[in-house]
């Protein structure tokens, strides 16, 4: 088990030319001993770039890897002690399941009884005692995936073990199962797991914290719960949740900020975060889950245009129009869907406001 820091870490695959494009923009992070951690962004954010790097199969441009202290920016892929599982399985097609998974100890020089009883475990732990003694090559893409992954668990040493989207070839029905496995893994070995995906069921599932990234950089760290609560970026806003936040536009306006007719009102925290601000870039953004709809006025409430009704089964989605925005609100199974015209209101604890995308906090905070 290793703590994995990133220190100033930035890359860049051509840095001869003019203006050179960075697929990871400088940044520091640190991947705590033991922790199961998911690395979340959209195709081509440098999620698998980055774990490249921290594996050694890539140098990094600028920056530091550090594995508990020790830098490891020269210290080739194999002495790392990371074990790294790909999108697509990697076996010997050749080789039976048990010589597939015992190749790496065999490599280590491990006694015959060692290698017996390490195999044996891991392929208890994977449902794969069945076909040990099967060739690879007939084995289907989610029992290759699990051999994979069972060379990665088979090792003691293994610092850290790092999964760039492993469950992409698997039928989506095994999926939930092979992350429950994982997760059972981790609980089990205790090892430092990072998991690369695009998909923000299996980072949820899967991690007890997760790294969103996105353009280069991790814009959050934290719970599920946290940035479905309190999306740092407004990209997190967007890519977190189903549906995503709803982000309006706004201006400075007396009582806070405006869009069209509608005026929002800030705390003081945020209107003196505006006044500081010669930032045009502001939103306000709220969750379809905390948008509150009545189908008759109530106090301060907005009246938006039904626009139409998603029904979803346990719950629905309402789209309406206020002034020029489509908002997006999320109704309980049992709550009356208003026709044509429904009136909302924005919480003012759930309503988060954005400078240059960045969520300006609720309240000062004090050290």
């Amino acid at each position: 088990m290793a703590e994995i820091q990133l220190k100033s870490l930035a890359h860049c695959y051509d840095k001869q030319v003019e203006q050179p494009q960075y697929a990871i923009r400088e940044m520091n992070h640190v991947w705590q001993k033991g922790g199961a951690y998911a690395l979340l962004g959209p195709s081509g954010c440098g999620k698998s770039t980055l774990l490249n790097i921290i594996s050694g199969l890539l140098e990094p441009s600028d920056g530091e890897v550090l594995f508990d202290g020790v830098r490891v920016n020269d210290i080739p892929p194999q002495e790392r002690n990371i074990a790294q599982v790909f999108q697509f399985p990697v076996v010997y097609d050749t080789m039976t399941v048990f010589d597939n998974l015992a190749f790496p100890l065999r490599n280590m020089g491990a006694s015959k009884a060692k290698v017996q009883s390490k195999v044996g475990e891991i392929a208890e732990i994977l449902d794969l005692t069945a076909v040990l003694n099967k060739k690879a090559a007939n084995l289907s893409a989610d029992e290759k995936q699990k051999v994979s992954m069972g060379r990665g668990l088979v090792r003691d040493d293994v610092s850290a073990i790092l999964f760039d989207e492993p469950l992409t070839v698997i039928d989506p029905h095994l999926k939930w199962k092979l992350r429950r496995k994982l997760k059972q893994i981790h609980e089990q070995f205790n090892i430092t797991m990072v998991y690369v995906t695009h998909d923000q069921l299996e980072a949820s599932t899967f991690a007890d914290k997760i790294a969103v990234m996105y353009n280069g950089q991790v814009v959050q760290f934290g719970t599920p719960r946290e940035l479905f609560e309190q999306p740092n970026h407004t990209f997190v806003g967007y890519f977190i949740g189903s549906p995503g936040m709803n982000l309006m536009e706004v201006e400075r306006c007396e009582q806070g900020v405006c869009f069209g007719e509608q005026s929002i009102a800030l705390n003081e925290h945020e209107l003196n975060a505006v006044n500081a601000s010669q930032s045009t870039n502001l939103k306000v953004g709220i969750r379809p889950e905390f948008v509150h709809v009545w189908d008759k006025p109530n106090g301060d409430a907005y009246q938006a245009e039904v626009l139409f009704v998603e029904d979803l089964g346990t719950y629905k989605i309402l789209s309406l129009k206020l002034g020029e925005q489509v908002i997006k609100a999320r109704l309980q199974e049992d709550q009356k869907v208003p026709h044509q015209t429904a009136y909302i209101s924005f919480p003012e604890q759930w309503l988060m406001l954005y400078i240059d995308e960045y969520l300006i906090a609720k309240e000062a905070h004090h050290d």
